[in-house]
């Protein structure tokens, strides 16, 4: 079964190359994202259900900042699981960024309106003036780097990407 809508279909895509698992799976139940249950490190999405397509991406982002061995207890909302004892959030919201942009996407379907409980619009306004929350555990994972640490490194900085997934 392949995703209908074009850019759904482009981001899971790109989930699945970067090594996040992608199930396309009708389900009832109420998710906390519509459309979109994360089981043991893997993505299953009802697209039917899935209001947001950008919600793909940030939850992907949730999954890629888990050290891989933990993502297998990472079953529904990350923040509360505690084997893992973090949600990555702000980190979450930087790799999406990277995502989005490296996709070549509008950047709108990540920072729709009814994202980010209503913060989505400040959250844009600051990543496109190059204000990226989240860089830290972001470099720290030594999954992209901030200008001077790029420099340093002879490679690019965020938001480009060296990797998209924490060892």
């Amino acid at each position: 079964m392949a995703f209908c809508n074009p850019v759904t279909a482009k981001m899971v895509d790109f989930i699945r190359e970067v090594g996040i698992d992608v199930i396309e799976k009708p389900f009832n139940e109420e998710t906390f994202i519509p459309g979109i249950y994360i089981e043991k490190g893997k993505l299953l999405v009802n697209e039917e259900k899935l209001l947001y397509p950008g919600d793909l991406l940030h939850e992907a982002g949730h999954i890629a900042m888990i050290p891989s061995q933990l993502r297998c207890y990472a079953t529904g909302n990350v923040g509360q699981i505690d084997e893992i004892g973090n949600s990555y959030e702000i980190e979450a919201i930087a790799w999406s960024w990277a995502a989005v942009v490296a996709l070549g996407i509008d950047h709108e379907i990540l920072f729709h309106s009814n994202g980010y409980k209503g913060g989505a619009q400040g959250l844009l306004f600051n990543f496109q003036m190059g204000v990226y929350i989240g860089i830290k555990g972001i470099e720290d994972a030594e999954l992209a780097y901030t200008n001077n640490k790029a420099a340093e490194l002879g490679v690019e900085p965020f938001p480009i990407m060296q990797k998209w997934l924490r060892d």
